[in-house]
């Protein structure tokens, strides 16, 4: 969910690949201010995973600054890192104000969301995933579509 709400977020802050990167740190405010009401840090690092060109293999953040390396670097403070939209993430929203998709209440009801992306492309196939929760774990590798 968070992923889907940092893109959601970016999407209404107007944060597209063709406009004027923006500080994180905005971005993660509006996040944890409208629709994900946790740590900061873990809203941070997802927006670092998806500016990390060795962690998808389509980008849906194009980041600006230090994102981290694949040697273990951890990125920069989200004060020092700028963002926006990478263009393939647009395809993840196409036609959300066309009411594709069911819209859900927030944690607080003061704002809408949507319940799942109106995706043009397969994302889970094409950047795989991989991670643990109670009782469950998953390692789905990246596909070539192509």
């Amino acid at each position: 969910p968070v992923h889907r709400r940092v893109l959601y977020a970016m999407n209404v802050l107007g944060n597209d690949w063709n406009k004027a990167y923006k500080k994180s740190a905005r971005v993660v405010g509006d996040v944890i201010g409208k629709y994900h009401p946790h740590g900061d840090l873990a809203v941070y690092n997802t927006i670092v995973r998806m500016a990390q060109p060795f962690s998808l293999r389509y980008m849906l953040v194009d980041g600006q600054g230090n994102f981290g390396s694949i040697d273990g670097d951890s990125a920069a403070a989200m004060r020092y890192t700028e963002i926006r939209l990478a263009k393939i993430a647009h395809e993840l929203m196409a036609d959300l104000e066309k009411e594709t998709v069911d819209f859900v209440d927030n944690y607080d009801g003061t704002e809408k969301i949507p319940d799942v992306m109106p995706t043009k492309i397969p994302n889970l196939l094409v950047n795989g995933s991989s991670g643990i929760t109670v009782g469950m774990a998953t390692n789905i590798p990246p596909h070539n579509l192509t």
